[in-house]
């Protein structure tokens, strides 16, 4: 007899410990009774009848999840690598356990064809330029398809945006002829900007002779200055007119 209470007792002491489960705060059990759904328990320590009750852990946390590169063609023809990273967390446990198979791999997959469909409805300028707002867009996607499934989508970052070395080679000659037309542009408009400074002087001394004798008299001297052999004596346009009227 106390063979059999050897025996018994350590077994009994293990059938009752398999009755209570210990949560941490951030799990909850979705715990199923004959296969039908029951409730969701946790965290601390629940207690569940063995072989009647089972239970699936599921964690509250953000899950990080790498979406690897994927090859995208923008609308302008131009072939990219992109990869990303997904930001989420479960808010509803029984929709993520009773209503998809494997979240994580529906959470990927659904990020991977997103990332491809709308990046691809994109110029590659638009990529390069625009990261925050194409971000949101596919964040706001994700989020749509995903909360069926009791998952919220905190985030979507764009990490890498990878070109072929020939595009990196196009986009380095469009940047040095972009900073070409614009230094033509300066150029052009500086001149511009001096002729109406000329044009100005020119009116103003047009209507004061005696201060075109002086701008004539400054000449010689700026002239005379320099230690040429030879001086050149700028004549008026003007002086010519009195030997047409004669």
């Amino acid at each position: 007899m106390m063979q059999i209470l050897i025996f018994v007792i350590p077994v009994l002491i293990l059938f009752l410990l398999s009755f209570f489960r210990i949560l941490w705060e951030y799990e909850r059990a979705v715990v199923f009774t004959l296969g039908r759904f029951w409730k969701v328990k946790g965290p601390g320590l629940i207690i569940l009848v063995p072989f009647i009750q089972q239970m699936v852990k599921v964690e509250l946390r953000t899950i990080v999840m790498d979406i690897p590169p994927q090859d995208v063609i923008s609308r302008d023809n131009v072939s990219v690598r992109v990869s990303a990273v997904v930001y989420f967390r479960i808010v509803d446990p029984e929709r993520a356990v009773v209503q998809v198979q494997n979240y994580l791999e529906a959470v990927s997959q659904l990020s991977q064809t997103t990332l491809r469909s709308v990046l691809g409805q994109h110029e590659l300028d638009t990529m390069l330029a625009e990261r925050n707002k194409l971000n949101a867009g596919i964040q706001q996607i994700l989020d749509e398809q995903t909360e069926a499934w009791g998952i919220k989508i905190g985030m979507v970052e764009i990490k890498h945006v990878d070109l072929n070395e020939s595009m990196i080679r196009a986009i380095a000659k469009q940047a040095e002829a972009e900073r070409e037309r614009r230094a033509k542009v300066i150029h052009a408009d500086g001149e511009y900007q001096a002729s109406e400074k000329l044009l100005a002087a020119a009116e103003v001394l047009s209507r004061q002779g005696q201060a075109l004798q002086l701008r004539y008299l400054q000449t010689l001297s700026n002239i005379a200055e320099e230690k040429n052999s030879t001086i050149v004596f700028p004549i008026p346009i003007e002086f010519f007119s009195m030997f047409k009227k004669g």
